[in-house]
């Protein structure tokens, strides 16, 4: 009888093989890939607008910013209306001392904007959404 020769390889070493041949593959592929290409890290904004109940001044704060939000935000935001008049303790976490009062929560760093966000450039500019004109 003739004994054939075994060329069966351990299902170990078979699998360990392939696996190093197709991360030189990978390898390879990956440095044939410009390095420029990255992906641009989306921004999602957190805003807390403090307010003391339905007051003009405050629905005319939480309009403004929702306005301003939509405009230039591209829907990556988030508000949490924060109503003093039924959490006042809440005023304390962020250093509330005027009303209304809209607080950036992110991006980082924390930025407040006083008043009723009436004047979008202010807005814009402390958002750091618009640079500051010099001059």
């Amino acid at each position: 009888m003739k004994k054939k020769a075994s060329r069966s390889k351990s299902p170990k070493s078979g699998a360990s093989a392939k696996a190093k041949s197709s991360s030189r593959v990978r390898s390879k592929r990956a440095a044939n890939r410009p390095a420029s290409v990255a992906q641009p890290k989306i921004i999602t904004w957190e805003l807390r607008l403090y307010v003391a109940g339905n007051t003009p001044n405050s629905i005319a704060a939480f309009s403004n910013l929702k306005q301003i939000c939509e405009t230039h935000m591209g829907g990556r935001y988030r508000i949490e209306i924060i109503d003093l008049l039924r959490s006042p303790q809440l005023a304390g976490g962020d250093q509330i001392i005027a009303i209304p009062t809209l607080v950036r929560r992110l991006p980082t760093p924390i930025k407040k904007i006083i008043g009723d966000l009436s004047n979008t450039e202010r807005v814009l500019i402390g958002l750091d959404l618009k640079p500051a004109r010099t001059g």
